[in-house]
């Protein structure tokens, strides 16, 4: 096992570097202090997304908040594949499950997509930013997603890099196995997942005219967008990303 890897983690905003200090705000110094009944002299684990994981101990605990010292460095920086989720919002249960899993998944980025069957369309972004931080401080993973409002679909797609492959998980059938293009995707990819319903004809047919879309098979099943979700997230890092 890794070298105080029982420590409570935290995720921060301020750099990490030997002998810095780190305020933490009202919510952490209230964790830190009260639910996990840390005091001075305890340690605990931080990373901040781009310096590295960091060991740090609690040099002030009181009423007028929790400040720690950054004193070792345990891990340093690891890139996730360059591999954004594009979901269309289900919904709020299943929702938070998507944007977790995505977190623990290694998604870089997380991007709800509004279609015309979207039936849940409001997501709030300072939600999501909770949830990817709490996903990612569980996770040992050492940055978090950049997450993003909900635009809809015929924006997204006007505004698309060429250059990076938009694996679409096509219900209607007629793709490619998820497995087989995942083995052979080359530089940056994003995987579309649409809401329950699926997309209109309208939609496919956009979707389709575009040459960076590559539409995919799950199966013989029809999934559920959050099981889609997660399949094909899986099936990418398992043939062509951090898992391979």
């Amino acid at each position: 096992m890794r070298a105080d890897y029982t420590l409570a983690r935290l995720y921060v905003d301020p750099p990490l570097s030997e002998g810095g200090a780190v305020d933490l705000p009202k919510p952490q110094a209230h964790y830190i202090a009260t639910v996990l009944r840390k005091s001075e002299g305890d340690a605990v684990r931080v990373f901040n997304g781009h310096d590295g994981e960091w060991r740090a101990e609690i040099t002030a605990a009181g009423k007028k908040g929790v400040t720690l010292t950054v004193t070792q460095k345990l891990r340093a920086p690891v890139a996730v594949p360059d591999l954004w989720l594009l979901f269309a919002p289900i919904k709020r249960a299943r929702t938070d499950f998507v944007i977790e899993k995505a977190t623990e998944l290694g998604a870089a980025q997380i991007r709800p997509v509004i279609t015309q069957r979207t039936q849940f369309p409001k997501i709030r972004l300072d939600r999501m930013q909770a949830q990817v931080i709490e996903a990612a401080e569980q996770t040992e993973r050492l940055d978090i997603p950049a997450v993003h409002a909900p635009v809809k679909l015929d924006a997204v797609l006007s505004g698309w890099d060429a250059g990076r492959t938009l694996i679409f998980a096509d219900e209607a059938g007629g793709g490619q196995s998820a497995y087989e293009l995942c083995r052979s995707v080359q530089g940056p990819a994003a995987v579309l997942i649409g809401p329950e319903g699926g997309f209109t004809d309208k939609e496919r047919e956009l979707l389709l005219s575009k040459p960076y879309v590559r539409p995919v098979t799950l199966g013989p099943r029809i999934l559920r967008a959050d099981t889609a979700a997660v399949s094909l997230l899986t099936l990418y890092q398992a043939s062509a990303g951090d898992w391979a």
